[in-house]
């Protein structure tokens, strides 16, 4: 299948400074966008834990509620954004509890005055416990309704997952910011190509089968309900190995992790097969992950929200434990992956 251009990766300093136009989204032109709907806030707006994105929850004059999202300007284009409100809608019609935009006169994404938004129902519950051996074990299950579903068509719009998309890119980004203090950029470049040199090894022979996944499925974007799991955020939806989807529900030591993994994919294999050998993918996963957030951080370093809520980025001693960090990462890239079958 061809595939159109991928989203828009900013690399320029005037990228930069253009990506940015957070400060005319002001309270007043939030309720003004959201009145376009026909929809008119009773309280006022809570701002939820977004970056990326502005997201905000509210209860209208009917008494439901609603959260609010406006797009990050020059991200993602308007059909990559519409794919990932499709994806979700049609996970919905499976039944599969996950946040799905309202559509309003025939449209789920929405524009006034520059800024693309959408409009969601509230999904109540509380943290999703990854320590707790049954609600993970209906998670996989639902995990495994999501992907039988997902491998019936692929993305056209949206990224593939790759050790290029989210390892070359980042560093490439880093050694062009200026933001990893030159006394520590030696030793921080080195351990990171010596990372990224071992992880797209194990990758590249691998013939993996990329499907349509979450992309970002940690814990924070599951919550509890009452009903069970409640999904959330598909802004980084992309294509993917099924693995993405699994391996950031595993914390703990080595004995914890399997047993979560065991838990997860038991359930998850009621609905979908599983193919093992995506294990080896978890720890490359793992530190390209580490990686491609050093960037994130780097690459919205103009925003100011970011320097007030991570101000320890401009710090020498956030990228000092950087380095420890992937140098304990490039060791764990040597051990044996993640198994189901006793180590003998």
């Amino acid at each position: 299948m061809n595939r159109a251009e991928p989203s828009k990766i900013i690399t320029t300093a005037a990228d930069v400074d253009s990506a940015f136009h957070y400060q005319a989204l002001t309270p007043d032109l939030i309720l003004t966008a959201i009145e376009t709907l026909g929809i008119y806030p009773e309280t006022g707006l809570l701002a939820l834990n977004s970056y990326e994105n502005r997201v905000y929850q509210f209860r209208c004059d009917r008494g439901q509620r609603y959260v609010v999202k406006f797009y990050r300007p020059e991200r993602w284009t308007d059909q990559q954004i519409q794919e990932e409100h499709d994806f979700s809608a049609a996970l919905t019609e499976q039944e599969v509890p996950i946040a799905t935009p309202v559509i309003i006169d025939g449209r789920s994404l929405h524009e006034y005055q520059g800024f693309r938004f959408a409009l969601f129902p509230s999904i109540g519950g509380r943290a999703f416990e990854v320590d707790n051996l049954d609600q993970l074990e209906s998670v996989g299950r639902f995990i495994g309704r999501i992907h039988q579903f997902s491998k019936q068509a692929d993305f056209v719009y949206r990224d593939t997952l790759s050790p290029q998309l989210l390892g070359d890119e980042s560093l490439k980004w880093l050694k062009e910011s200026g933001h990893i203090p030159s006394g520590l950029a030696l030793p921080y470049f080195t351990v990171v190509e010596q990372i990224l040199e071992k992880a797209s090894a194990m990758w590249q022979p691998k013939d993996y089968k990329n499907i349509r996944l979450h992309g970002d499925l940690h814990p924070s974007n599951i919550l509890w309900t009452p009903d069970g799991p409640g999904f959330v955020d598909l802004d980084d939806a992309k294509m993917g190995p099924a693995v993405q989807d699994i391996w950031m529900m595993l914390a703990g030591d080595r004995p914890q992790q399997v047993l979560q993994l065991e838990v997860l994919l038991e359930a998850y294999e009621e609905f979908c097969e599983f193919d093992t050998r995506e294990l080896q993918l978890i720890e490359p996963l793992r530190a390209m992950r580490m990686l491609h957030y050093n960037a994130w951080l780097s690459r919205r370093w103009a925003d100011p929200a970011f320097p007030m809520n991570f101000p320890w980025f401009a710090e020498d001693k956030y990228w000092e434990q950087q380095i420890l960090s992937f140098k304990e990462q490039l060791a764990a890239l040597d051990e044996p992956p993640l198994s189901l079958l006793p180590q003998y």
